[in-house]
């Protein structure tokens, strides 16, 4: 049974649990997968006190797209045909342009929701031995999974130029490159088995896929039994607030420009209406780079 939490604004940073409520354009290949490792550790779910024992046979990563998955029926064809349609190959000229552009201009925005991200991404230290993010980026949150030698990290972007910088942010923060694996894909379509990662993070993501619900359902998908979805997203602003008439105004340039991302998606309902079994999800005013405002954010834990 879902437990649903009211959202709310916090003037200031805590967790509390809420009671109510591409390759380049030429050529693309399907993205190596590691070959299954086996493990019986059991999977925490934090969020709803459950505790469920894994079998090592659901633990498996599949070098193409998984049965059940959106990307899975004609196995590695149909997974690049999704990825195709949905981030189209462009010059790499322009992947590297925006790769380089997101690697410099967003500095400051992590430096203020640094604290978030922290108190955020602690609840996986020693229960998530196998981590899915969507949308890396550059990399900016691999630190916050440094100083665990055993945790992997799947780090999934539709652009293949923010590997580069992913890998020397995984470098600098000290997590073996042994343990960082890129994908290139899309959130709509994950080529990794059911049930096969701990945790899916997602942070300024959700705001800027095609879709939605395919992708948190490619998450749920992806995520173990009691397995833990973390994410961090900038919202609409409240109906009739001058934020809002802004954000609206803005919306289209600002999907133009920034690969896609809406101002103005109410991504907390998404995830609200979306099917985990329990749900603390909380809202904060937070600084939002590139336009050096104060917009809301919605951030929290989901238990599949």
């Amino acid at each position: 049974m879902v437990k649903l939490v009211h959202l709310h604004y916090s003037p200031s940073f805590h967790f509390q649990p809420l009671n109510s409520l591409k390759t380049n354009q030429k050529s693309r290949s399907a993205a190596a997968i590691p070959s299954k490792q086996l493990s019986l550790a059991p999977s925490f779910c934090s969020c709803c006190g459950r505790r469920h024992f894994i079998e090592a046979a659901t633990a498996v990563f599949l070098p193409i797209s998984p049965s059940k998955s959106n990307a899975s029926t004609s196995h590695s064809d149909h997974y690049l045909d999704l990825l195709n349609r949905i981030h189209p190959p462009r010059p790499d000229w322009y992947e590297e342009f925006y790769a380089s552009v997101m690697d410099t201009s967003m500095k400051p925005y992590e430096a203020k929701i640094a604290g978030y991200k922290s108190q955020l991404l602690e609840k996986l230290k020693g229960k998530a031995k196998r981590v899915l993010e969507i949308g890396i980026g550059t990399g900016p949150n691999l630190e916050y999974y440094a100083g665990d030698n055993e945790v992997q990290v799947f780090g999934l972007d539709p652009n293949k130029k923010m590997e580069k910088y992913a890998r020397a942010a995984a470098t600098a923060v000290g997590l073996p490159s042994k343990n960082f694996h890129f994908i290139e894909a899309v959130a709509e379509a994950v080529p990794l088995d059911d049930s096969s990662v701990d945790a899916v993070v997602g942070t300024l993501v959700l705001c800027s896929v095609q879709d939605v619900n395919m992708a948190l359902k490619e998450v749920k998908r992806v995520l173990k039994p009691g397995g833990l979805f973390l994410f961090i997203e900038h919202v609409a602003a409240e109906d009739g607030t001058s934020l809002r008439l802004w954000q609206t105004l803005v919306d289209p340039l600002q999907q133009a420009v920034a690969d896609g991302c809406h101002l103005t998606r109410e991504t907390g309902k998404y995830i609200s209406s979306s099917g985990f079994s329990s749900l603390e999800l909380s809202m904060a005013s937070l600084y939002n780079a590139p336009f050096s405002l104060i917009t809301p954010h919605v951030y929290g834990v989901a238990c599949n």
